[in-house]
């Protein structure tokens, strides 16, 4: 090659080992280590430093025939003098220093304050997450963007990762991308930094096909830094890219403590929230209510829980941030494959889960309970809508959606809240190709003038366009009551939409509820009856009547249903359907444009 010489370093005469250095070159700013290779004696020097060399000149001779005398091996190697394999070297001491910053045992002061508040630190909940020995993070080196106000030794004690500890481990076995602002920097607020490299990390879930858990605990959009070039910010990607990323890739929010504003947004983006009793949610602060004129108001006002789980925002409620990872380990095995290992109860059990009496309520909850695996129940929003229930399940270690009308609540008729929980949980299963589980017990849709106020004919009808939108395989099975337009709804739109349609014994059909079928088509002969008890016996006569014509066994000699079943064996009837149904169809992108929010 053509270079320059740094330096000779052997002179006429001199004896020389095997590996010892002899002249450096440097060619394109990089030195090359010209070295002996062989014992002898110098009896040539051929250029100086500074001179120009070219390939096949000339620049020492070594005889290794001569006298070499006491030769000692080499001393110096390509590169310098080498160090003990394995010790640190300054360059590598200084990185493991710049880490070590923001390690918990490194900052008392802030491990300090999380325990006042009852709270773990952002990497004890990244360690209880992740699979031992798989975390490998992004950017930990990163400082906030206050260069101009701030030192930089400052800067790297104070906001270490500036504020957002972000990478990929493994969760049950599954790369994940793990992300969490860390309150005690800056109070989690999104920095210009942390922006960019939330950024980076969303690219990356998008590329790779990778989950999201997200920690979202912070106070928003940070004010303080001085080092950007823009005005207000608003061209920022972060929520763009992380929206784009709904209907792709499972989205797990986590929170503990307060969630406000941009961190908010990021929380409401996802399609699950786990939260702990401690969190307060909101989309704006204290500072932000104030600053709007709107008043004053302590943190602790804004979003609790007693808000926030009841009017459908929180998916999961749980005590503490242990009991949240935990949540969140089981959420996303769902979507991440069958289990070998698993056991259920014994099904016989379910003969007798519906009273024999038709007017009884029941817990459905004990009835999921029993056909699904043990301990394989995970409950989303159990506290809001709760006239519909949807869970994760497993059947035989197979992941299903599950969506059942709850009896002790309006008799099971479909409301607003309950329609709309149902329906993105529709998109929800679809999206990531999860089969789905409907068990049926409805009068019908809830009517009347008051619920009219709830927008209920557009809220109900999302069950109707949803269903008729999903192509994973449904089953409908019917555990007491299948009447009117709230049946179908709980077979996606009609009892011939599901791979399967059954009943148990007790279920009952009809365009709606009996009572009022038969008070609304005989009224004027149940008017014409003047004593009021003769009038309730015929009435009641009537209701036997329409029943026994709209009972399982009989509805189902019309085809109507495809059968009337053991209920112990629902669980032999749900494998069957999914073992005839064929594998999902792969797709390049999304199956569906997002999961609706809401």
């Amino acid at each position: 090659m053509q270079a320059t010489v740094v330096s000779v370093d052997v002179a006429v005469g001199d004896a020389v080992a095997v590996g010892q250095q002899l002249v450096v070159l440097e060619s394109m700013k990089m030195e090359h280590v010209i070295a002996a290779e062989t014992a002898g004696v110098i009896t040539a020097v051929a250029v100086a430093a500074g001179q120009t060399v070219y390939p096949g000149d000339l620049l020492v001779a070594v005889d290794p025939t001569a006298d070499r005398g006491a030769v000692s091996a080499a001393t110096t190697t390509e590169g310098g003098p080498q160090s003990e394999l394995g010790s640190v070297r300054p360059d590598l001491a200084e990185v493991l220093e710049r880490h070590a910053v923001g390690m918990d045992d490194r900052r008392p002061e802030a491990v300090a304050r999380r325990r006042r508040t009852g709270q773990r630190t952002t990497r004890e909940n990244v360690e209880d997450l992740v699979d031992p020995g798989s975390w490998v993070e992004y950017g930990p080196a990163v400082i906030a963007a206050q260069r101009r106000r701030r030192s930089l030794e400052d800067l790297v004690a104070r906001t270490p990762a500036d504020g957002l500890v972000a990478g990929v481990g493994a969760v049950n076995g599954h790369s994940t991308i793990v992300m969490s602002y860390d309150y005690t920097v800056l109070a989690g607020t999104q920095g210009l930094q942390n922006h960019r490299k939330k950024d980076r990390l969303f690219e990356l879930a998008e590329r790779l096909r990778l989950p999201i858990v997200f920690f979202t605990e912070g106070g928003g959009g940070r004010p303080g830094d001085t080092d950007g070039t823009g005005a207000s910010g608003l061209d920022c990607l972060a929520f763009s890219l992380f929206a784009h990323l709904s209907g792709l890739v499972p989205l797990i929010a986590i929170n503990s403590g307060y969630c406000f504003a941009g961190n908010a947004a990021i929380l409401g983006c996802c399609d699950v929230v786990i939260a702990t009793a401690n969190s307060n949610i909101g989309m704006g602060g204290p500072a932000m209510i104030e600053g709007g004129g709107l008043g004053v108001y302590p943190p602790t006002e804004i979003g609790p829980m007693s808000v926030q789980v009841p009017n459908g925002v929180v998916d999961i409620a749980v005590a503490d941030e242990a009991a949240a990872v935990a949540a969140a380990k089981q959420y996303l095995s769902y979507f991440q494959g069958p289990v070998l290992d698993w056991e259920c109860a014994d099904q016989a059990e379910l003969r007798s889960a519906i009273p024999e009496n038709r007017l009884r309520i029941y817990d459905v909850r004990d009835v999921v309970a029993t056909l699904a695996d043990s301990g394989s129940v995970l409950e989303l929003r159990p506290e809001f809508g709760v006239g519909m229930i949807t869970a994760l399940v497993r059947i035989e270690g197979r992941p299903l959606g599950l969506i059942a009308n709850n009896p002790t609540h309006l008799a099971g008729a479909i409301d607003a809240n309950g329609a709309d929980k149902a329906s993105r949980f529709l998109q929800l299963c679809d999206a990531y190709d999860i089969p789905i589980l409907f068990l049926c017990d409805t009068p019908g849709i809830m009517v009347g003038p008051e619920v009219e106020k709830t927008a209920l004919v557009r809220h109900v009808s999302r069950m109707f366009v949803t269903g008729a939108s999903i192509t994973v395989p449904f089953f409908t099975i019917v555990l007491r009551k299948g009447y009117g337009l709230g049946a179908q709804a709980m077979a996606g739109g009609s009892f011939k939409a599901p791979v399967f349609t059954v009943a148990w014994p007790t279920g009952e059909f009809g365009g709606m509820g009996l009572e009022g079928a038969v008070k609304l088509g005989y009224r004027n002969e149940l008017a014409a009856i003047e004593d009021d008890d003769e009038r309730e016996r015929t009435f009641r006569e009537m209701v036997a009547r329409m029943y026994e014509h709209g009972k399982a066994l009989n509805t189902a000699t019309y085809f109507e249903i495809d059968d009337v079943i053991d209920p112990a064996q629902s669980r032999r009837w749900i494998v069957s359907a999914l073992d005839a149904a064929p594998p999902p169809l792969p797709h390049a992108g999304k199956k569906r444009p997002f999961i609706d929010t809401w």
